[in-house]
């Protein structure tokens, strides 16, 4: 599939800015269904007021902590992930006894 720029307005400003081919090419690979709606300055201006993409640490890994309930001791603790509903989360005390029990 072959894709060319692309004019589109901005619903912010109202200019027009340019959906480039990579861009597009992007946009397919990661199966996105709609266009972009802002122009780079708009869009960088309402994701630094609603703070929707936090800024990456320079090795590019953010770290994550969750509080939650272990499922084993019901001990309240924090874990470096967001659990997935249904799945159990275990504190470090009891994820390294089962780690254990694994290995034996």
């Amino acid at each position: 599939m072959e894709f060319q720029d692309k004019m589109l307005k901005c619903i912010d400003c109202g200019a027009d800015f340019v959906f480039t081919a990579g861009e597009q090419l992007f946009f397919h690979d990661k199966q996105f269904r709609n266009e972009p709606k802002r122009c780079k300055a708009c869009k960088s201006k309402r994701v630094s007021v609603l703070g929707a993409i936090p800024s990456l640490p320079r090795n590019g890994y953010s770290k994550v902590e969750t509080r939650a309930t272990c499922s084993q001791c019901g001990k309240d603790t924090t874990v470096p992930f967001k659990p997935t509903q249904g799945r159990p989360v275990f504190c470090r005390e009891c994820f390294q006894q089962r780690r254990q029990a694994a290995t034996a």
